[in-house]
């Protein structure tokens, strides 16, 4: 029985992967359409970095450049062009695996959450099954940006920090624990080479480590000397760019001052309304740019939707258990819950107070920020507790109706249910196929967003014969790169010409409208609108 259990455990876990594989990968050269300059601008910094490599150096820990960001996932994606060449899909295939690992690495936090819990394995399953068939995490996983990084560092690392905790309280040896305590610290601190939005993450880890405190008070100088490993090889990994922080203190805040929700003249009201709009994003009216979502809609596909609302409140129910137990309020009536679900063995407040704070740490940064409200993008560090909490509730449900049913069922009433559940999992992945791939990808505003007429431009240039010259004509505004407006920078990618020494090797130059008269006769000519 336990083999046929694991094999299936394993079995499903497969087909998960694949699934998170198959809407991460395919067709990535032309989903989505484009290529959006800061994509772009990620693109031309690694081929800079690839033609200064050392001695030069030309690989750094921070780009300061279009409001600066960390250097980790442009050096990946060095490599990645290295080898494949300057197209937008190579730009974007490290997103697709940081993101098919997200899903692996979901799965294995919700078990560990919910290891002592009689639903824990469907949790994990489903938790990563929710992820895996995401529009919003789909999306993501195909655009290149660092962002992606952000929940895969975050999710295997406080993996690992629970496993080494698990590992103290089943008396394992310290080279186990300290083990998993180095993994959890070195993940971790890569997190914080990934995105801005990740700053915020200290408040989880001492919330998590919190609360195993409190309820391993037998075990306090094991807990100590997991959190002394896990801080030193954080810090270890983090270093350079705390170093780079230290020398360069502007580059710290980049762009955090001018959306700050407190450079408002009402920043309590506006901090107030971008909670609600934040918090009505995944059920009601999500993000409005194309380039995050489709516009508008919710970023929960509505029956993962409903079962995070329903795990939002099972959790905050087990919360209140378990601090009305702690003050010694045992009159606490849970007796309308499925005990078995709730009772205090099977750990579900302590998962449930990690995943709230997670939710809540992981909203920070898009409440305090006045730009685009929702934001999926920078809220994506909060999908993982999202899904996991939706796959909380489906667990209760099953409890539930496990404690008021028959113990024994009849063939055809197991096969009904099997068949239910094979349909409605069928559903979620057919509706992300159809959202993202046919309706999404196909939008002109889609193609709009993601400037597909700057690669078109970009494809035109590399036709025309090197010996003539080609000069294109800058008209669009955007922030200045070493003064070229950041549009540019996609027709730049795409023709390999972002330094004056490739731009003189294929005779190809920018001007912006007011030099445009100094461009030579039968010269060939694109403007960028």
């Amino acid at each position: 029985m336990f083999k046929k259990l694991l094999s299936a455990r394993y079995f499903l876990l497969a087909i998960i992967l694949i699934i998170a594989a198959f809407f991460r990968l395919h067709n990535l050269e032309n989903t989505p359409p484009g290529l959006y300059p800061d994509e772009a601008m990620n693109g031309n910094n690694a081929l800079e970095a690839l033609a200064t490599a050392p001695p030069a150096g030309g690989f750094k820990i921070f780009y300061p450049e279009n409001n600066g960001r960390e250097g980790l996932f442009i050096n990946i994606q060095a490599l990645f062009v290295n080898f494949l060449g300057n197209e937008p899909w190579v730009l974007r295939l490290p997103s697709a695996l940081f993101g098919i690992l997200t899903v692996l690495g979901v799965y294995f936090l919700a078990r560990e959450l919910f290891r002592e819990n009689p639903q824990g394995e469907k949790i994990a399953l489903l938790s990563a099954f929710f992820l895996a068939t995401s529009f919003w995490h789909i999306n993501f996983s195909r655009i290149g940006f660092r962002a992606i990084t952000a929940p895969f560092f975050l999710t295997w690392g406080i993996y690992f920090l629970l496993s080494a905790f698990r590992q103290i309280k089943e008396r394992r040896g310290a080279n186990i624990y300290i083990l998993s305590s180095i993994f959890s610290g070195v993940f971790y601190g890569l997190g914080f080479h990934s995105y801005i939005a990740y700053r915020a993450t200290p408040a989880l880890i001492l919330a998590v480590a919190a609360i195993h405190w409190i309820k391993n008070r037998t075990a306090r100088k094991e807990i100590v000397a997991v959190l002394a490993a896990f801080s030193l090889f954080a810090v270890l990994a983090a270093l350079p760019l705390f170093v780079y922080f230290f020398e360069h203190p502007k580059d710290f805040f980049g762009r955090t001052g001018q959306v700050s929700v407190f450079a408002s003249p009402t920043p309590i009201k506006d901090l107030a309304l971008n909670a609600v709009k934040t918090a009505a994003m995944f059920n009601f009216v999500g993000d409005f740019n194309w380039r995050h979502n489709y516009a508008g809609r919710p970023a929960l596909f509505w029956p993962v939707g409903a079962m995070f609302l329903i795990g939002v409140f099972l959790a905050v129910k087990a919360v209140i258990h378990e601090i009305k137990i702690r003050i010694g309020r045992r009159s606490f009536n849970f007796e309308r819950y499925p005990l078995k679900f709730f009772e205090s063995k099977t750990n579900v407040s302590s998962a449930s107070f990690t995943a709230l704070v997670w939710l809540g740490v992981a909203a920070l940064p898009v409440v305090v920020s006045n730009e685009g409200i929702p934001h999926a993008l920078r809220a994506i560090l909060m999908a993982p507790p999202a899904f996991i909490l939706a796959g909380m509730a489906v667990g209760w449900l099953c409890q539930k109706e496990a404690e008021n049913v028959p113990t024994t069922f009849s063939p055809t009433a197991t096969k009904t249910i099997a068949l239910g559940a094979w349909l409605i999992a069928f559903l979620l992945v057919a509706e992300v196929y159809v959202s993202y791939f046919l309706l999404w990808g196909n939008n002109p505003n889609t193609a709009g967003a993601f400037a597909k007429n700057y690669v078109e431009i970009g494809r035109e240039l590399n036709a025309v014969p090197r010996e003539r010259p080609k000069y294109v004509i800058v008209e669009a505004g955007g922030g200045d790169v070493r003064g070229i407006p950041m549009p540019a920078q996609t027709v730049m990618f795409i023709t390999d010409t972002f330094t004056p020494e490739k731009q003189r090797e294929k005779n190809l130059f920018y001007v912006l409208t007011t030099d445009k008269n100094k461009i030579p006769a039968g010269a060939y000519t694109a403007i960028i609108k």
